[in-house]
């Protein structure tokens, strides 16, 4: 049953091409083109908006006071639907540094919520921890760090797919742990982490493809040791989580990041926790608590960042308005990066052929619809 989306400013990598149509079927897209929609079932007249591909956000912990490591399928269809409200309409719950037997009971929900499908797409799940530095624990609960467990990964992959881990590569059996994750399809990526660029550079040896949320809880940029950041500026094999707040990132190194940085290496993400959605007040996070306040969410204990309370299309304004880069050039950072950097085919692009997972954003950048497989969700 073919539908339409018409008289939409069709913007897709390399294109912004008003006066658009597409046409859905089958959850794909059939044909796009500019004037008169072809016949179809059901019609959706976009006004002029933007229509997009909708976005993908690897790295997210929670919104609207829910937390992934509430450990409970509620919380994770709560945030799925806000994550739909900011256009995502592919999702990585991401976990904290928690013990053992609780990472396994929370991919066991993740793994549940896959299975109903009813609302984002969901790949499988962000580890983030607990195999990072504890020095550069961040808000991270530095009490539930350990070492590097092959056998503990194994533990949570077997439940619900692992598509990313987040981990500190100087810390030893990191390396070990790499070639193991890897071997197994997990895109792993250095993450609280006191490396230098040497260490780095020798975990991308093994196949370390990632920076986790860039800039944050790593090692400094130095003129003797070019450390974590400097390393991720300059290597070509690695790609770069960025958080589009302005906070994690100023806007200076938001622009020179992007003056610096091949397009393709850049990936846009929230690093949402339940502060996102709220306002003001106090969330936990892994057990610690946080306060939120002018959108910012800080541990209440000492003042650490806390992730974040950004919303996606929140993040895809700054970026725009940081970077003067026109959308063609930034869709790429918001949906087709993060897609090829978990080897997920069909997404990223709004062509004949690929996923009808689509958002349709208004001129102040708000989501107007979001569609994931063709469908209005």
């Amino acid at each position: 049953m073919p539908k339409a989306i018409f008289n939409a400013t069709l913007i897709t990598p390399g294109l912004e091409q008003p006066d658009s149509w597409v046409l859905l079927e089958a959850g794909r897209i059939a044909a796009t083109g500019q004037g008169q929609a072809p016949p179809a079932d059901a019609s959706v007249d976009a006004a002029g908006r933007r229509l997009l591909p909708g976005f993908i956000d690897i790295h997210s912990h929670g919104a609207d006071g829910r937390d992934v490591c509430d450990d409970d399928l509620d919380s994770l269809r709560h945030i799925a639907g806000r994550k739909l409200q900011e256009g995502v309409t592919t999702w990585l719950p991401t976990t904290l540094t928690q013990p053992r037997e609780k990472l396994v009971s929370i991919a066991g929900k993740i793994a549940a919520f896959r299975a109903e499908g009813a609302l984002t797409r969901c790949p499988g799940m962000h580890v983030e921890g607990p195999f990072i530095n504890r020095d550069k624990a961040g808000a991270q609960n530095p009490q539930f760090v350990r070492p590097p467990d092959p056998a503990e990964l194994d533990a949570l992959h077997a439940v619900c797919p692992a598509r990313i881990l987040s981990l500190a590569p100087e810390m030893p059996g990191a390396l070990g742990l790499i070639r193991h994750a890897v071997a197994q399809g997990i895109t792993c990526s250095a993450a609280h982490t006191a490396a230098t660029a040497a260490e780095l550079r020798d975990a991308a040896e093994v196949g370390l493809t990632h920076l986790t949320h860039f800039g944050n809880a790593m090692t400094p940029l130095h003129h003797r040791e070019i450390g974590v950041v400097g390393e991720g500026l300059v290597h070509p094999g690695l790609m770069i989580e960025l958080i589009g707040d302005g906070i994690h990132l100023a806007p200076d190194m938001l622009r020179l990041l992007f003056q610096l940085v091949p397009l393709e290496r850049l990936m846009l993400i929230t690093d949402s926790v339940a502060a996102s959605w709220i306002g003001e007040g106090e969330i936990e996070l892994g057990g610690l608590p946080v306060v939120v306040r002018d959108g910012v969410a800080r541990l209440k204990d000492g003042g650490a960042l806390a992730g974040s309370a950004l919303r996606y299309h929140e993040g895809l304004r700054t970026l725009v308005e940081v970077t003067g880069r026109p959308l063609r050039e930034l869709v790429q950072v918001t949906s087709l990066n993060p897609a090829r950097s978990l080897g997920l085919e069909g997404f990223g692009r709004i062509e004949p052929g690929y996923h009808a997972d689509l958002v349709a954003i208004d001129e102040d950048f708000s989501v107007w619809k979001t569609w994931v497989e063709g469908e209005e969700r």
